[in-house]
């Protein structure tokens, strides 16, 4: 109400929502606010000492994985210049496709946990409390996260030993050699994984019953990741 009595008009409240979506937006780390926006969510969760060491260390390596999609890109073209310029395709580019793919893919995933930047498919967990959302977050990790990971590394090691074993080369002509080389990408991304989800059990166990000690909150989520990355 005003001093006169009456009540402001209807676009002073979508000024309010505006500048609120934009604090949110600075907030998450996305600068100016867009329809994306709505669509993210990241949980904001206590940091321990535990969880920093390990995020500096996966968001560096993320960091410098991301390269790979340049590279990738660069050998896509040069493929198809070859292909369709000269008549002449390649088995090799193919394979080095595939290979930059999935090892960016692989390490991604911990960037990702890390970032907290993966599509969470519920339409329930953004009307939880922070605790109960914590509460999620260690059952989902704890019953289903660890466990898969724990097992796609106990079958993946033999899995590589083998291929190194025997040498294994691509069963293509002309094709790559040294085929335990991208297997081992598949070992090295899931113990990423793990070692970053273990991190954020961490930080939702220090929230729920601050073990680990949690830090004090730093400032928001996405300079946090700018901080640890330059650091």
């Amino acid at each position: 109400m005003t001093e006169d009595g009456k009540t402001p008009p209807r676009e002073h409240h979508a000024e309010d929502a505006d500048e609120i979506l934009k604090r949110e937006a600075e907030y998450a780390g996305h600068g100016e606010p867009d329809d994306l926006h709505l669509l993210v969510h990241h949980m904001v969760l206590p940091d321990t000492r535990i969880s920093l060491m390990v995020d500096k260390f996966l968001l560096r390596v993320g960091g410098a994985a991301s390269w790979l999609w340049i590279a990738l890109m660069v050998v896509i073209v040069l493929n198809v210049v070859l292909r369709y310029v000269f008549g002449e395709g390649r088995v090799e580019f193919e394979e080095i496709q595939w290979h930059l793919y999935a090892i960016g893919f692989l390490i991604g995933l911990s960037y990702c946990m890390v970032a907290d930047d993966h599509v969470r498919v519920d339409v329930l967990h953004d009307r939880f409390s922070l605790k109960t959302q914590a509460w999620v977050e260690v059952f989902g990790l704890v019953f289903f996260l660890l466990p898969f990971v724990a097992l796609v590394l106990i079958y993946t090691i033999p899995f590589v030993q083998n291929s190194w074993e025997i040498n294994e080369v691509s069963q293509a002509p002309a094709g790559l050699p040294y085929r335990w080389l991208i297997k081992s990408a598949l070992l090295v991304g899931f113990a990423l994984l793990g070692l970053a989800a273990l991190a954020r059990l961490t930080k939702a166990t220090a929230l729920l019953f601050k073990i680990p000690h949690p830090l004090p909150p730093r400032r928001e989520v996405g300079a946090r990741q700018a901080d640890l990355m330059q650091e």
